[in-house]
């Protein structure tokens, strides 16, 4: 269902939107933002300079490492006084990413996750089952608004309590999920170790982001469910989930709500823009954000843009799935590897149930890399013979051999009921 009128705009009266807005957003930043005056100086460019998006290029890019040089808080554009919530990141790779929100931020966030649940096929009448966590990860309040503003009815479950779950999900009759993709894995064998078939459920859709997938993880998820899963996106430091999302009815790329935050995909390596359809480094400028406006962030996110209209009418830019992160790559003997390529082959086999795990080590001045991955509960051959055909798949996709590949009973392998789930564990 379309939410807004914006969402079907044309491409020239979207572009009008987003003159207006980067050139809006540049002055707010130079002014209020020491580090960005300082970057824009440097730069020899001023705001005036900026007249559209096709003068984006010009701009700086912002990092993580911005956000830790300027921590906690300043990246804000806004004195405190005027902030309505503040949120964080993990911190799992050092200081947390602190990101504020003014009452006009809270009003977008709410309007753009509306929109995302709309397109995902969310209607007023029902009833979202939010198993996101609160607190300072956007993820739970970003769902919980969301879902109130649409006029559906949230039940704020949070991370966890998996029992909890459950019985929420039969008793209420919840026809909608809201989590991570590999939670949704794990209640799926939770219910099965209780006896429950999800199929008798009445969820209906899961809505899962927060960590990577690939698409035959996802045809996992629905099998296993019952469900239809529709993939979400977002980032903290932007605004939290509600960046982009998949719509229900095409499943095809992830819709960027462009009258709010602008992509582009570029080079890794160099930083310079790719044409639509080259995979890349995405990096999102924000368009209206107040406290935190953020100008070519760097999100580390491998992905494409595809700028063509979808079969559900909606023409802002969709975004493919996100393949791996430029900073996840894993370089073992001096060979390129994303874990993604490794959970594609693992995923794509039916006797291997979709939980592995990656360990780097080093022997000397010599990498090595260890995997290990599950067999189906219904797998009746043997793990030697199952092993040779992962190495085998393995070979065809990968330019470097496991030193070791271990194939271990179902339910060996640690799993996780709140937060992201860890598959490369880097022990050099």
């Amino acid at each position: 269902m379309i939410y807004s009128d914006t969402e079907v705009s044309s491409r020239a009266e979207l572009r009008a939107i987003q003159d207006g807005r980067l050139a809006e957003t540049v002055a707010h930043a130079y002014e209020n933002v020491p580090h960005y005056r300082d970057a824009l100086d440097e730069a020899n460019i001023s705001p005036g300079d900026i007249g559209g998006v096709e003068d984006v290029s010009k701009l700086p890019f912002t990092t993580k490492e911005d956000f830790r040089d300027n921590y906690p808080d300043g990246m804000f554009a806004v004195p405190r006084a005027e902030l309505a919530r503040i949120h964080a990141s993990s911190g799992t790779t050092g200081k947390p990413k602190i990101v504020g929100y003014t009452d006009s931020d809270l009003g977008i966030w709410r309007e753009v996750m509306a929109r995302s649940l709309s397109a995902a096929g969310v209607e007023p009448e029902h009833v979202v089952q939010n198993a996101y966590g609160y607190g300072l990860f956007t993820g739970g309040l970003g769902f919980h608004d969301g879902v109130e503003e649409l006029g559906a009815c949230v039940i704020p479950v949070g991370g966890g309590n998996t029992a909890r779950q459950i019985d929420m999900l039969q008793d209420l009759e919840s026809e909608v999920l809201s989590c991570t993709p590999s939670y949704c894995l794990y209640l799926a064998e939770a219910m099965e170790d209780r006896g429950i078939d999800p199929h008798d459920l009445a969820l209906e859709t899961v809505i899962i982001g927060a960590e990577p997938f690939t698409d035959p993880m996802r045809e996992e998820i629905e099998e296993a469910l019952g469900v239809t899963a529709v993939d979400v996106y977002g980032l903290s430091e932007i605004i939290g989930p509600g960046v982009s999302i998949e719509c229900a009815e095409a499943q095809d790329g992830q819709h960027i709500w462009e009258d709010h935050f602008y992509p582009e995909v570029i080079d890794p390596e160099t930083g310079e823009p790719l044409p639509e359809g080259e995979e890349g480094e995405l990096v999102i400028t924000s368009l209206t954000k107040e406290a935190l406006p953020v100008l070519r962030y760097r999100t580390g996110d491998m992905t494409t843009l595809n700028y063509e209209k979808c079969a559900c009418g909606r023409t802002m830019v969709r975004m493919g799935n996100v393949t791996g992160r430029a900073d996840d790559l894993l370089i073992v003997r001096g060979v390129n590897v994303y874990p993604s390529q490794i959970e594609e082959v693992m995923i794509d086999l039916d006797a291997v149930a979709p939980h592995y795990r990656i360990d780097l080590t080093r022997d000397g001045q010599l990498d090595r890399m260890k995997i290990s991955v599950e067999y189906h509960e219904n797998f009746e051959d043997s793990p030697a013979e199952l092993r040779d055909r992962i190495d085998s798949c393995l070979r065809e996709i990968l330019d470097v051999k496991p030193d070791e590949l271990e194939v271990v009973e179902p339910g060996t392998l640690e799993r996780t009921e709140v937060g992201k789930v860890k598959r490369v564990f880097d022990h050099r």
